[in-house]
């Protein structure tokens, strides 16, 4: 069949994407920017990319032809905690005229549990989107999940941030809130299950785990399996704007995000029927084979997909590609070069940067940045990278998205997601005569900018300085 999925490049879409051709499909991979789309050449070979926005007016001049299903999984809850329901609206609406005009027989759609009579802004929306999708021409296939676990989703990371960093805990009421947490290996299960199914057409199903625990529990658990010492006290009197700083800085998460899941929380999430599991014949796993089964993709450098390489972790809007060409005029540089003896060593180091390793020269400044940046609101150091030596074009490097990565041309360009007054980059490249040039690109905004840049110089000449050195030393 060919599919056309939606949100290829977030976190299940990134998932079931392989499936999908595993099963031998013809994909079309549908994205807003494909610079980001982050696939090797050899999945690139095997699938169409269609570039669209569905916040945009509706174009059918490029719409792929001969569509037989179509995965809806757009969701915009952490690029804003007002209007995010209106931006899900239009998306799918203009999907839904998409979806008309393509002929498509299927449309299946991720959205979340809703049973709950006092649901969350964000489960109302959810639920405004099924009604929006049942209004198209093609059969409705909606699957509502729980919490999903899984390495790299967000709510995998932030009660790992939780439970790793804090063993003693003063949490807010919502943490005894019951949910139903799904392995995200199951999700991707039911996701392909319903296809073409006749008996799943225009159906709503629940789809959860084993498990009914609470907030609380779940952290319990991860505790117990990680075998650490978690100690958790619950107070009535944190309110849901405390609780959202509460996991902005103890997390990963966006400010933005953890007002929106704070939200959710209160909120029970518990599923109402298995009809699903008897159709399709899955036995769903427990919340402990998930998060162990999660921690063997992260020990083996495995994880396919990550929250935090969306732009929902960001305050990035735009296309990557309107930031590739590193801007001259207007800008301040500081550019470093050394010879070096090693150039695969040296591309390896450059490849490895950040997350763990660190920056190879400061790290405590690096650090100390980082905690600067969260108290204005900024992204902070904690979302870390998802693979310890692989990058993709798109994806999170602490505070910085990675523009470009290409080895082939020995190439690895960053743009800085931390709040400055004004625009930064940072390249890393190897030239042919073996030189490492380090380049930093700064376009400051007005006279706060250029006060912010030349303040930072004393700094910058140590850092830089010996990160240069340290990346053509280092084996």
């Amino acid at each position: 069949m060919k599919i056309l999925l939606t949100g290829a490049n977030g976190y299940i879409g990134k998932r079931l994407l392989p499936e999908l051709l595993r099963q031998g499909h013809e994909v079309v991979c549908c994205v807003r920017d494909k610079t980001r789309l982050g696939l090797d050449e050899t999945t690139l070979n095997r699938v169409s990319i269609w570039e669209v926005d569905f916040l945009d007016d509706v174009d059918f001049k490029k719409c792929p032809e001969g569509i037989d299903i179509s995965y809806f999984l757009i969701h915009s809850m952490s690029s804003s905690t007002s209007s995010f329901d209106k931006m899900e609206a239009i998306a799918a609406q203009n999907f839904n005229k998409y979806s008309n005009h393509m002929n498509i027989k299927q449309v299946i759609y991720l959205s979340g549990i809703v049973n709950d009579p006092n649901l969350s802004k964000h489960m109302l929306s959810r639920n405004n989107v099924e009604k929006i999708l049942n209004s198209g021409l093609p059969k409705l296939t909606v699957l509502k999940a729980g919490i999903i676990v899984g390495s790299g989703s967000s709510s995998f990371e932030i009660i790992r941030d939780l439970c790793e960093k804090l063993p003693l805990m003063i949490t807010p009421k919502w943490v005894l809130t019951k949910t139903q947490p799904i392995a995200i290996r199951d999700v991707i299960q039911f996701l392909i299950g319903v296809q073409n199914k006749k008996e799943c057409f225009n159906e709503s199903f629940d789809i959860g785990g084993p498990n009914v625990i609470t907030y609380k529990q779940m952290m319990q658990l991860y505790a117990k399996t990680r075998q650490i010492k978690l100690a958790i006290w619950t107070i009535p009197v944190m309110t849901p704007k405390l609780s959202s700083y509460w996991l902005y800085f103890v997390t990963s998460t966006s400010y933005k995000l953890a007002t929106n899941l704070v939200d959710s929380m209160k909120v029970e999430v518990i599923c109402s029927d298995n009809r699903l599991q008897k159709i399709l014949n899955i036995k769903t796993i427990s919340y402990v084979d998930a998060i162990k089964l999660a921690f063997e993709k992260i020990e083996q450098n495995l994880v396919i997909s990550s929250w935090k390489d969306s732009l929902s972790s960001s305050e990035f809007k735009n296309n990557f590609s309107n930031y590739i060409q590193v801007p001259n005029f207007g800008c301040l540089k500081d550019s470093k070069k050394i010879k070096i003896t090693d150039s695969e060593q040296v591309l390896e180091n450059i490849w490895s940067i950040g997350g763990d390793k660190g920056w190879y020269y400061g790290n405590w400044m690096w650090k100390l940045r980082g905690f600067i940046d969260k108290l204005f609101g900024g992204v902070g150091l904690r979302r870390g990278r998802t693979s310890p030596t692989h990058l993709d074009n798109g994806d999170s490097l602490d505070f910085w998205r990675v523009l470009l990565a290409n080895k082939e041309e020995k190439r690895l360009l960053l743009f800085a997601e931390m709040r400055v007054p004004g625009e930064a980059w940072l390249e890393f490249r190897i030239d042919e005569d073996n030189i490492l040039h380090q380049i930093a690109t700064f376009r400051p905004k007005g006279i706060l900018g250029r006060v912010y840049w030349y303040s930072m110089i004393p700094f910058h000449f140590f850092i830089f300085d010996g990160m240069i050195k340290n990346i053509a030393n280092s084996k």
